[in-house]
């Protein structure tokens, strides 16, 4: 077994050459990842999808819910609003317990959406489809990453500047209960079979970004240790064994929203590790004990210290403004106040704790 392991070693050394150093810039991706996805059926669609699409492909769960909400109805909709959605645990309560409660008087109607960063389609095109759901509304506020923050606002479509509203504790490995493929480091999801789940890089480029990029910094931060091979297996070989490798489906992705997909592929699918922001693979151990463990990328899986190299994210939060000079009635911008103003406040902050995350 030793024997096989090292001619693999140098046969990759042969392929991929000597890896670059470690501040050097991260190799490209040239290999596309094997969707990993349930086989149910896909059943047509009665409307063309619009951009953009939160529809996750092979779902029966909205097929059966048909409507087509007009402009016009979406100034009865006191709150729009538009977020990344890996903080969707925190949302729920602080939006259900705390903002609703305390601002019965504004708010009746409202909507949100916790998926990837579609903010900025959100408002240009007045549009979004989910099965045969149509919306065709303009978030009122949005919150994400600072590369959204910095399009909205070079489009001139938020006021003022963004505020930090959280914080996270870096990425990890989500794995099998019981870890049954003994992944320890990131150096061990270069191993030949061990199968690696990502969020898509089309449909979710900022969170693969991150996940991706930690891979490559961490390696190159962290040096292997382990033989006289040691010295060639860098970041870079590391890296392309990953995402570039001719292994069939060695890379998987989820199709539209990874902090579902990634879940599932690891407990039901073809996955054995998960690149994973740390509190939601916390939210996901604790909530499926039964089924996942987690392998910490620096400290442990009950108290991360993220590992040089490994990305700590920050999301923001803005107000909308509507494109080519429109307005919000004044119900929604009172809404859209108040809710930054709570957001802003312990009473968002007080629950970051809770669910692993931080106030920035």
């Amino acid at each position: 077994m030793r024997l096989h392991h090292t001619l693999y070693i140098s046969l990759t050394v042969l392929m991929l050459g000597i890896g670059q150093a470690a501040n050097a810039s991260i190799p490209p991706i040239n290999n596309s990842p094997t969707l990993d996805l349930p086989k149910l059926l896909n059943w047509p669609r009665d409307i063309e999808p619009a951009v953009p699409d939160l529809s996750e492909p092979t779902s029966n769960r909205i097929n059966d819910f048909h409507s087509d909400i007009k402009e016009d109805a979406c100034d009865h909709i006191d709150i729009v609003f538009s977020t990344a959605g890996n903080y969707y645990m925190v949302l729920q309560e602080f939006w259900q317990d705390r903002f609703l409660v305390d601002n019965a008087d504004v708010v009746r109607s409202w909507y949100y959406t916790t998926s990837p960063p579609i903010s900025l389609e959100q408002i240009l095109n007045a549009d979004l489809t989910i099965g045969n759901l149509r919306i065709r509304c303009i978030p009122t506020v949005v919150a994400g990453p600072r590369r959204l923050m910095d399009q909205l606002r070079e489009q001139g479509l938020i006021e003022g500047e963004p505020e930090p509203i959280l914080r996270n504790r870096g990425n990890v490995i989500l794995v099998k209960k019981g870890n049954p493929k003994r992944i320890r480091t990131i150096w061990d999801l270069g191993r030949l079979g061990v199968r690696v789940v990502t969020s898509n890089p089309d449909t979710e480029a900022g969170s693969f970004g991150n996940y991706s990029s930690s891979v490559y910094q961490i390696a190159a931060n962290n040096p292997f240790y382990g033989g006289w091979y040691a010295r060639y297996f860098t970041a870079e070989v590391l890296f392309n064994r990953v995402f570039n490798s001719r292994v069939e489906k060695k890379w998987l992705a989820g199709a539209r929203i990874h902090h579902r997909e990634v879940p599932f592929s690891v407990a039901l699918g073809k996955a054995d590790a998960g690149l994973f922001f740390y509190h939601l693979a916390r939210y996901t151990r604790d909530t499926f004990p039964e089924k996942f463990d987690i392998v910490a990328l620096g400290g442990t899986p009950d108290d991360p210290q993220p590992l040089p190299g490994n990305n700590i994210a920050t999301l923001f939060v803005a107000k909308v403004m509507k494109p080519n000079g429109g307005e919000f009635t004044e119900r929604q911008k009172l809404a859209r106040d108040r809710f930054v103003a709570d957001i802003l406040s312990e009473k968002f902050t007080d629950l970051l704790e809770d669910y692993f995350l931080d106030k920035p």
